[in-house]
């Protein structure tokens, strides 16, 4: 069976699905500051809690619900490395010129790669149970106040709306590019370093030729709809919060304020 791209919208009926656009990104906001608050193991144990219960009420399939932490191991290990070797510690194991290996900076790295992957799953939750044009609207809402001092809230609006729902497609397209890049003998995984270098090249450049590709098409389908500008878009009454919504808001302002007051300092 085919594995959906990380991000693509699933249909489904859970709370997490009938939940409002608004309220999803708001929480979506309030979970990234309490993933970035955490110190201590019992913050990370309360965040990977409220991460299992998302997917758990969201009842999508664990594997995409997770699907960010593949394939980027080596963009984390960088990540990882850089903060292990630059970052200032007082323990210092182990020292090659420039470069310091502290317990501190062990500590740092693990703590971005951690608050990393459980953002992008965070994120990957909220575009996985909500659909491109619920987002728009939700996003255009949101950010109307910055009207009063001269920001085209409609246009960023749609243009964040366009950009996420093109990640899935991109993903999809550069694997399919890179199993036909296989099939011609590059070589992803070579143990040279230059070689496995010189192979992302066929990559890299195919997926940025099918992006303006495709951003092209998509312009031209835009155009020949009648879209001109986001300021004359009909659009429908946005309706109220319902009480569920209201809910959610407080609950993730709940867990916000015990990772700050209660579990941030706690060893």
């Amino acid at each position: 069976m085919k594995t959906l791209p990380a991000g693509q919208y699933i249909p489904g009926h859970s709370f997490l699905h009938q939940l409002d656009a608004r309220t999803k990104i708001l929480c979506l906001f309030l979970l990234i500051a309490t993933v970035i608050g955490a110190l201590s193991l019992w913050s990370y144990a309360l965040v990977l809690a409220v991460i299992a219960l998302l997917i758990l009420v969201s009842r999508l399939p664990v594997r995409p619900a997770v699907a960010p932490v593949r394939g980027i191991y080596r963009f984390l290990l960088i990540v990882f490395l850089m903060n292990a070797l630059f970052f200032g510690g007082e323990e210092v194991l182990a020292s090659w010129g420039i470069f310091q290996l502290s317990r501190e900076g062990i500590r740092q790295g693990f703590r971005v790669v951690g608050n990393v992957l459980l953002i992008l799953i965070l994120g990957n939750l909220l575009t996985m149970t909500t659909l491109p044009t619920q987002v728009t609207t939700a996003l255009e809402s949101l950010i109307k106040p910055l009207k009063f001092i001269g920001v085209p809230t409609e246009d960023v609006a749609i243009i964040i709306s366009i950009a996420i729902q093109f990640i899935p497609t991109l993903l999809e397209e550069t694997e399919l590019i890179k199993m036909a890049q296989i099939a011609r003998g590059a070589r992803f995984e070579s143990k040279k370093l230059l070689e496995r270098a010189a192979s992302f090249i066929p990559l890299v450049v195919p997926v940025f030729i099918s992006a303006f590709r495709r951003a092209d098409e998509l312009a031209l389908a835009m155009e020949a709809r009648g879209y001109r500008n986001a300021k004359n878009r009909t659009r429908r009454k946005k309706e109220p919060l319902a009480p569920h919504d209201y809910c959610a808001l407080a609950v993730c302002v709940f867990i916000c304020l015990v990772q700050f007051l209660l579990l941030r300092n706690l060893v």
